[in-house]
């Protein structure tokens, strides 16, 4: 109560102080200033209308604010406003929440020095003033507001700086009022700011929730073709095996050897777990020495990775894809078979595992493979971009001289949280 009535003081002070000035002029015009009655009509007129139009205003900024104080009646408003994007993305945001306020003209908007200015129509709240262009309150103002709005670059964020305020000098403060026009083109821009950014929180959740899902279907699709790829392993190993256990029982009973290494090593894991590299070799050598027995001279395996590398994290079965890709493209074509190679290297903090064979190449054939394109090395990919989130790689290139050498590149130290493998 005290700041309105001091707010409706403060203006009649003003005017009265105006209405004091102009009664001075008016009594040193000759034969005019004999006549006191004009200017004494005039001036009460005036102090009627302008705490008529002061009181207007309280009522107005009552309305909208639900309060009464110095910052709610105020012409001028600023706000600071946190946006929690890029500088660059915040502006964007800023400025199409500018452009959409109602009665926006003269959008000046500086990408660069992340600037908007812009003016602002005020509306007619209750149609036209009382005696219209000779009502006081209207002397000195105009039917605008205008806005500045900044953007301060911050650690993945941006400060808005946002002022709202009338087209007039500072000193117009003292005998116009706003009708709380300021107060609503700055609340209006804050709740526009506030919606895009819920609006954009909404959409990152809703495509994590998509990524999530097309990370289960992968997941699903992944065991569905291992399902489908296992079996025929399993049985062609198991014939191989009773055919040696007729002609060759200590082969037979190697190789059975070998299949149960490669079965212990290939029991479901839960979702989130990874494998070691060491693990995911012991393996890939026991699938090998199974092969080596069903191909004989044809196929040489040559393994060349260090001890201290074999506890580095790997998705289960990457390494052995790898190896079924050298062998059943590469090698298994060729009557002359060939060597696959299995050798890893640490450069930095990075891990480099590779498989090559010296077998048909990518161009061979009609049946050649192409750089990384296959199902089985689309799968990696995939995988490679679910574990690791961009930080793992990749690359199949041409052996020298002949054959095909893919290498995955990870980080040697990882751990997950709830990733799906």
């Amino acid at each position: 109560m005290i700041k309105s009535l001091f707010f409706v003081l403060r203006i009649a002070i003003a005017w009265f102080l105006v209405v004091l000035l102009a009664a001075a002029i008016w009594n040193n015009i000759p034969l005019l200033g004999q006549l006191d009655w004009p200017i004494t009509i005039a001036g009460m007129l005036t102090m009627a209308l302008v705490v008529a139009g002061a009181m207007s205003h309280l009522g107005r900024v009552q309305l909208i604010t639900g309060r009464l104080d110095k910052a709610a009646l105020a012409n001028r408003q600023r706000r600071q406003i946190e946006i929690p994007l890029e500088a660059g993305e915040a502006f964007d945001l800023l400025d199409a929440a500018i452009r959409e306020l109602p009665r926006i003209e003269q959008v000046e908007s500086a990408r660069d020095s992340l600037q908007v200015r812009a003016k602002v129509g005020r509306p007619a709240n209750h149609g036209e003033r009382p005696l219209g262009r000779w009502n006081p309150l209207s002397w000195f103002g105009t039917p605008r507001n205008q806005l500045l709005a900044t953007v301060v670059p911050g650690h993945d964020s941006g400060s808005v700086t946002l002022i709202c305020e009338p087209e007039t000098p500072a000193w117009s403060d003292w005998f116009l009022v706003d009708d709380g026009s300021n107060f609503e083109n700055a609340e209006a821009i804050t709740r526009a700011i506030s919606r895009r950014v819920a609006a954009l929180r909404r959409t990152e959740k809703a495509a994590a929730t998509q990524t999530e899902t097309e990370k289960e279907l992968t997941v699903a699709k992944l065991s569905l073709l291992h399902a489908q790829v296992e079996p025929h392993f399993l049985y062609n190993t198991l014939a191989s095996a009773q055919l040696l256990a007729r002609s060759d029982p200590p082969r037979a009973d190697e190789m059975l050897g070998h299949l149960i290494q490669y079965l212990r090593h290939s029991l479901p894991r839960t979702e989130d777990e990874l494998s070691t590299l060491g693990a995911e070799l012991e393996r890939a050598v026991a699938y090998l020495e199974i092969l080596k027995i069903r191909m004989g001279h044809r196929l040489s395996v040559q393994v060349d990775i260090p001890e201290n590398l074999r506890a580095t994290p790997l998705p289960p079965m990457m390494l052995q894809t790898l190896v079924e890709n050298a062998i059943k493209h590469g090698l298994e074509p060729r009557t002359a078979g060939g060597t696959v190679w299995i050798r890893a290297r640490r450069n930095d903090d990075v891990v480099a595992v590779t498989v090559a064979d010296d077998g048909e190449g990518l161009n061979a054939g009609p049946n050649a493979k192409t750089s990384g394109t296959g199902i089985g090395l689309k799968n990696v990919r995939e995988r490679l971009r679910l574990v690791y989130d961009g930080r793992a790689a990749l690359a199949v290139v041409a052996n020298f001289p002949a054959g095909v050498a893919a290498t995955i590149t990870v980080p040697a130290e990882f751990t997950r949280d709830s990733r799906h493998v």
